[in-house]
């Protein structure tokens, strides 16, 4: 029987809306094998020595909180127990998912993990996101609840943010040519297609969207931020705390270290490589504020012309909000303007009205399947504010439902027709329906009779503009999820062979039993596998550990130095492990002294 992709067993998934869920996938965790356990458990052990220094102080009392083993890739089930105790919640996702998505998740306080596993070539840093990135790097931060709060807020902006064909466009490249590079082996002629193609779409991007600019913020805070004195930071971004490479290589003094400020909203970054420079933060306070200070600038804190601009040029389903509250959602093609003021805007294609996030019976994407034109501004014959007009109020100035009526703008803007309907929610006058309408400024007509109903949106200005549908569930809202799926890497039997000697080591190491087989294992890998050298380093720590079969010991490290001098690449690694058995060692012995 196929598992349930989104465990109900915590609040915060539990209240996902179901738009979101589209994006869940099952963690297929029995798919895990013994290496990428073993790759798990070198790097969550690497990161418990170098971070415990560098990272911040709440780093590893989120690891303890958040229970995440060092020794196997966890569970989405197990991870969901603990963080519905500090009020979170995790949910599978496949690779990158679109940022707009991204954020909403994070709104709700739920993290999405990409269940791949780095390959063992990228130990050091992945280009793609993974669940070494998400579960042993987001998760033990939001243990703190100034973080926390900040993360989920990061997220309700995130969502609101205008975002454009280009962004989805750059974000399908980036997606495309992270799934290459974790491949294991890639196909040289593809990948440069790729990396070029990135080039090409970021380079022509024009300037960034209200997301493009918050993607940035986010990067240089949640992903690659540090925080403290600018001469002595410490590490909080995830995506350094997930890279036991970068993770080393960023406080050196050749990465430049900028004070954080709303100006790394001016800063690109690539998510294929290291970093030059990175943003340090004096607290994370300040990370709430310039985040407000961003938010103060958006189209859905604005609205008014700027807004409907934004919602044009973005070319995707967006919402704009009159001041009486209804919403009206729609790829929104045209404002008309007067003295600076827009007067009039038009949606083409499937449209939507809604009040409070929630789409209004009878007027959802079938109903306006057309499109949705509509006036904003006051009425001539009243200086009152229009959405608190009562029946009679209305009645005074000629509008009753069943009789003709003739309504004229402050703009200029004239309706003319029959009323059929007044609506009103919460008080608030929202939409007057007429039948045999219509509407037009100066000479030009903006609605024929023959078109249908009128409905007449009510209010004296648009308040806010917003991505996406203001009731997504209801707009079934579905065309952004990426159709290209990562790739897990074949197994074949010789790599099944390999997997199994892992196995087998693991089972000694754990169970404390079979150290004689340690050798025939290790032979085998030789002859087998001689190019794979975390095996070894596992076989040996067991042995230095133990303290048994010296000589198998001695060959090993024989072995592995002689790896270093000709496998450059891993140089670095191998003597990071030798570090670690050392390390441990140490402590080991010294606690003994101190019993």
């Amino acid at each position: 029987m196929k598992s349930n992709p989104v465990p109900m067993n915590n609040k915060s998934v539990a209240a996902l809306p179901k738009h979101l869920l589209q994006f869940a996938v099952d963690q297929r965790y029995d798919e895990y094998t013994s290496v990428d356990h073993a790759v798990w458990r070198f790097i969550m052990r690497q990161n418990i020595f170098f971070l415990r220094e560098y990272a911040h102080k709440l780093y590893f009392q989120g690891l303890l909180d958040t229970g995440i083993s060092f020794d196997r890739i966890p569970r989405i089930e197990e991870m969901n127990e603990i963080l519905g105790k500090i009020g979170w919640g995790g949910v599978a996702v496949d690779g990158f998912i679109p940022p707009a998505a991204f954020m909403e998740f994070q709104a709700y306080r739920v993290l999405v993990i990409a269940c791949d596993m780095r390959q063992i070539n990228h130990i050091e840093y992945t280009p793609a996101p993974d669940i070494v990135h998400e579960a042993a790097g987001h998760a033990p931060i939001i243990v703190d609840s100034e973080y926390a709060d900040y993360l989920q807020r990061f997220g309700e902006v995130g969502a609101k943010a205008m975002s454009s064909k280009k962004d989805f466009e750059v974000y399908e490249a980036i997606r495309h040519l992270s799934i290459l590079k974790e491949q294991q082996n890639p196909n040289a002629e593809e990948l440069d297609k790729a990396t070029k193609l990135v080039e090409e779409r970021q380079k022509n991007l024009g300037d960034p969207s209200e997301m493009a600019l918050l993607s940035r913020l986010h990067w240089w805070t949640v992903e690659y931020g540090l925080i403290g004195p600018l001469d002595k930071p410490k590490i909080y971004g995830a995506g350094l705390l997930s890279s036991i490479g970068e993770s080393v290589s960023c406080l050196e003094p050749h990465v430049k270290k900028i004070p954080y400020s709303i100006d790394a909203q001016n800063m690109p970054f690539d998510i294929t490589t290291k970093q030059p420079q990175l943003f340090v933060t004096r607290d994370f306070k300040q990370l709430s504020d310039v985040l407000e200070e961003f938010a103060s600038k958006m189209a859905f804190r604005v609205g008014g012309l700027a807004g409907i601009n934004k919602a044009i040029e973005c070319k995707n389903t967006t919402t704009c909000e009159y001041s009486s509250g209804l919403q009206v959602s729609g790829v929104f093609t045209e404002v008309i303007t007067d003295g600076g003021e827009p007067i009039y805007m038009r949606t083409t294609g499937p449209s939507a009205l809604a009040f409070r996030n929630k789409e209004l019976p009878g007027h959802g994407r079938d109903y306006h399947a057309e499109g949705f034109g509509a006036p904003i501004g006051n009425w001539k014959s009243t200086a009152k504010s229009l959405e608190t007009l009562t029946d009679e109020e209305l009645g005074t100035l000629g509008i009753t439902s069943g009789r003709e009526a003739n309504v004229e703008f402050a703009s200029g803007v004239i309706v003319s027709g029959r009323v059929e309907n007044i609506l009103r929610r919460d008080g608030k006058l929202l939409l007057i329906t007429f039948t045999n309408c219509r509407v037009s400024f100066g000479d030009r007509i903006l609605f024929e009779p023959a078109w249908g109903n009128f409905d007449m949106a009510v209010g004296s200005r648009v308040v806010s503009v917003f991505n996406g549908a203001a009731d997504n569930d209801a707009y079934n809202l579905v065309a952004l999820v990426p159709r290209e799926r990562t790739i897990k890497s074949p197994s074949d039997a010789k790599r099944k062979r390999l997997e199994n000697l892992y196995a087998q080591v693991r089972d000694i190491r754990e169970r404390k039993i079979g150290y004689e087989r340690l050798g025939e294992i290790w032979e085998t890998q030789q002859k087998e596998h001689a190019d794979d050298w975390l095996l070894s380093m596992e076989i040996f720590e067991i042995l230095d550990e133990t303290g048994q079969q010296n000589a198998l010991k001695q060959q090993i490290m024989t072995f592995l130095n002689g790896r270093k001098t000709i496998d450059k690449d891993n140089a670095t690694l191998i003597e990071w492990g030798f570090r670690l058995v050392t390390y441990h060692k140490t402590n080991v012995e010294t606690a003994g002294h101190t019993r």
